[in-house]
């Protein structure tokens, strides 16, 4: 049997991080912040549209602890990395792998994946068919449950190519809880926009589910700036919000029909509401730092207790101008506040915020 050029990094010597496909550079800069903020400094290995990051420090256990999953905005997935496996043969892909992997803890579950990237997506079908040959063979090493246990660690097997194979293991209580960190989101099709599905996946990504229930409940009441043609205020009346939906342009009409909502024809950046609000929700077409600011103004004088709003993003010094809106915002709100940011799988060119009375969890 032909062996396999197998390249295995010190154990906890490196956090993988799984992003959108062309924002490595981003990921990249902001593990290397928040590292050395740590304590913790290193080097990123990446290239541009791998669609991962490989942060290399002296100790990426406690990088992993550190850096809470929440708490990173171009990661859509955090973990340790365990081995690096390269040149392996297609005839026996799970030998390498069950050396590199002797002698750890058992696995509570096996999640076998790929980068979201034109070279990553098709190796979907190897995923799906190698996990099911390595699960058996986990479990008569030892190495993994009969049955998923969210207790203990979770192993992650992404393969870049064919040949090339990166060993993880990730915590389920601060990672992301879908396979690629990806939540699978269907378009309804009364949905007015697929916009609609942003402000969804912001209220599974950003929110606790206990938080979301706490924060988000029938009869409060919401502005959505920017409103048409509706699909962020669609959102809030499936979850039986009462909304104002600001825009000078129409709302489609299904949505007028649900009886939660009034359509202003106004400015959405410059109308304020007569009374206080329990959301705003705002993805308007603006320069990022003129948004934060505006932003930072609903919060500071009262007229809303939480908000999701999106920062449109430039195309150069994206993480420096992602620092720079989310710093001016706090400074500007002038109040306590939790703030979590993300680029959502629905995003583009963009990052999506929430503010708001949440406990950083």
């Amino acid at each position: 049997m032909a062996r396999a050029a197998v390249t295995v990094i010190d154990a906890g010597s490196a956090v993988l991080g799984y992003c959108r496909q062309g924002f490595e550079p981003e990921l990249a800069a902001e593990l290397g912040e928040r590292a050395a903020a740590a304590g913790l400094p290193g080097y990123a290995r990446t290239r541009r549209n791998d669609g991962y990051v490989l942060f290399h420090c002296e100790d990426g256990a406690a990088l992993a602890q550190r850096l809470h999953w929440r708490g990173l905005i171009f990661a859509r997935q955090k973990l340790q990395l365990l081995a690096e496996l390269e040149g392996l043969d297609p005839k026996d892909r799970i030998a390498p792998m069950l050396a590199a992997l002797q002698g750890r803890p058992r696995f509570g579950d096996l999640w076998v994946e790929h980068p979201d990237s034109d070279a990553g997506k098709p190796l979907a079908g190897l995923a799906r068919s190698f996990g099911n040959a390595l699960r058996p063979a986990l479990r008569k090493a030892g190495l993994l449950s009969d049955k998923p246990q969210a207790r203990l660690p979770r192993l992650h097997v992404c393969f870049v190519a064919g040949d090339h194979a990166l060993l993880a293991q990730g915590d389920p209580a601060d990672g992301a809880p879908w396979p690629l960190g990806i939540p699978r989101l269907k378009l309804l099709a009364d949905a007015p926009s697929r916009s609609a599905l942003k402000l969804e996946e912001a209220l599974l990504t950003l929110l606790s589910p206990e938080e979301k229930a706490a924060l988000l409940r029938p009869g409060m009441r919401a502005a959505d700036l920017g409103a048409a043609p509706g699909g962020w205020t669609w959102v809030l009346t499936r979850e039986h919000l009462h909304v104002t939906s600001v825009d000078n342009g129409p709302l489609r009409q299904h949505v007028l029909d649900t009886g939660l909502v009034e359509h202003l024809r106004a400015d959405g950046f410059h109308w304020q509401p007569p009374q206080p609000l329990d959301w705003m929700v705002c993805d308007m077409v603006e320069q990022p730092r003129r948004v934060a600011a505006r932003m930072a103004t609903w919060l500071r004088e009262g007229w809303c207790r939480n908000a999701i709003f999106n920062l449109k993003l430039p195309m150069k010094k994206r993480w420096d101008e992602t620092r720079l809106c989310l710093d001016l915002f706090a400074e500007q709100a002038q109040r306590p506040l939790t703030l979590r940011a993300r680029q959502l799988y629905h995003d583009r060119e963009e990052i999506t915020v929430f503010a708001g009375s949440a406990r950083a969890g």
